[in-house]
């Protein structure tokens, strides 16, 4: 299996949900499955997310990265493909601070909570 990071944001996020999958930029792929190298993976998929939030309103600037495993790197995604989601727990958080993580069956509470 691969482990694919993909930045996303809150708007992308809600658009997408009725979608057959997430919209896919530029994924960050974890050199394997050891911790450090994941949450190496994860941060870089952050910060990549950070970029995309300019110009969204507030409530919507927070930093996204859903995770998905595939069979392959070049496999299409599909939602029963994401593992996981992570999140800011607030718009104003320092780009050092974790994400809060949401398992793949809360994204719609996710998103009917904001």
């Amino acid at each position: 299996m691969t482990r694919r990071y993909f930045p996303s944001t809150l708007t992308r996020l809600a658009e997408q949900w009725s979608a057959d999958g997430p919209e896919v930029v530029d994924p960050v792929v974890a050199e394997d499955d050891g911790e450090e190298t994941e949450y190496a993976a994860l941060m870089s998929a952050a910060d990549a997310s950070a970029e995309l939030l300019a110009g969204l309103p507030d409530g919507r600037r927070r930093r996204v990265v859903v995770v998905v495993e595939t069979a392959t790197e070049d496999a299409d995604v599909r939602w029963r493909d994401v593992v996981a989601v992570h999140v800011d727990s607030r718009d104003d958080a320092d780009p050092d601070d974790d994400l809060a993580w949401w398992a793949s069956q809360e994204i719609g509470d996710l998103l009917a909570s904001l």
